[in-house]
């Protein structure tokens, strides 16, 4: 039999073996076989896979930090939001955004231009994930992904993810470079290897989309991702509201069920134009449009702030779907802007 017929029943023979249910019931060294199986089927070239394997052992920290995630059905109440962006919206994370778009002030009036996105928007995004390029995390992205994948409790994601990292280190990256948050996320926007490959940016025409180091690319690929996810221009991601007293937001509950996040989305109330919260007494303390579309939103209840949210916020939950991130990332943005 032919060497390439040898290797071919070897890769039919690997992806047929059943993978328990939690993979950790399988040593990790025969695990990894089926990931390098699945890589070498998608077309990882075999220099590749041995540099990005060779002596790959499970993290345990990796295992501890994926079991200690709080989980949905963790609770039924909700974290104060003010406490979180006093933490998040602080004044060194504003000072240097603005000191960020001081310096990149061309760079990012030519992404708004092609893609439609606000520089402080993007600012914002780069600053809550990495400090502005930072803090872009030291885990070995490799050992992460393959110790999650192994793991089992979101193998199927992780999976892609561990082969899409070795595609990466196809196009030439060194391993010593291919390092991140032990999650999988790396780059100054903490991108997972699937967006990278999709959606990674080569803002400055140099042939290489590097997220890692180059601004320019940075801010392209964040826009991009940002377009991808239905940004629409000229429209802000939501304002503050001023609520009479005595408004019952209840009563304008969200009727719909979200396939995703649903505990993010169900906070907030039913879609309806400006015009028609001006008519119920809900006033924007921003100019926005009579015909916009917004769902209302006081995340600490009665008398604390409230925002009028656009699609827009919808956009930035779709990085990260947490109403707290979204909500930093947008104030972020506007202090950065002011």
């Amino acid at each position: 039999m032919s060497l390439s017929r040898l290797i071919f029943s070897a890769l039919v023979f690997a992806l047929s073996v059943p993978v328990p249910a939690h993979a950790q019931d399988m040593p990790f060294d025969a695990y990894l076989q089926l990931l390098i199986a699945r890589a070498r089927g998608e077309g990882v070239s075999e220099a590749t896979i041995r540099r990005m394997t060779d002596g790959l052992t499970p993290n345990p920290r990796v295992i501890e930090l994926d079991q200690d995630q709080p989980g949905s059905s963790r609770g039924s109440g909700f974290p104060a939001l003010a406490p979180y962006i006093a933490r998040h919206v602080d004044n060194a994370r504003i000072s240097r955004g603005r000191e960020v778009s001081s310096q990149t002030r061309g760079l990012q009036q030519q992404v708004e231009g092609r893609y439609g996105v606000p520089g402080e928007i993007l600012l914002a995004i780069w600053g809550h994930e990495t400090n502005y390029g930072g803090y872009k995390g030291d885990f070995d992205l490799a050992r992460s992904l393959a110790t999650l994948a192994w793991e089992g409790r979101r193998r199927d994601l992780f999976a892609t993810e561990f082969v899409d990292v070795l595609k990466i280190a196809d196009k030439g990256y060194p391993r010593s470079e291919l390092v991140g948050s032990w999650a999988g996320a790396f780059g100054n926007p903490q991108f997972l290897p699937s967006v990278y490959l999709r959606l990674a940016t080569d803002g400055d025409g140099d042939g290489r989309a590097d997220i890692f180091n180059n601004r320019s690319d940075t801010l392209a690929s964040i826009a991009r991702y940002f377009v991808d996810a239905g940004w629409r221009t000229g429209q802000p991601w939501g304002v503050r509201a001023y609520v009479p007293d005595g408004f019952d937001v209840s009563r304008y509950a969200t009727k719909l069920d979200a396939p995703v996040c649903d505990r993010v989305h169900g906070r907030h109330s039913q879609w309806k134009t400006v015009r028609e919260w001006r008519d119920l007494g809900v006033q924007p303390q921003r100019a926005l449009g009579d015909d916009v579309l917004a769902s209302l939103f006081q995340p600490d209840g009665a008398g604390a702030p409230a925002w009028l949210l656009t699609s827009n916020y919808r956009v930035i939950l779709e990085y990260n779907c947490s109403n707290y991130y979204a909500m930093s990332v947008g104030l972020l943005a506007d202090e950065i802007a002011r």
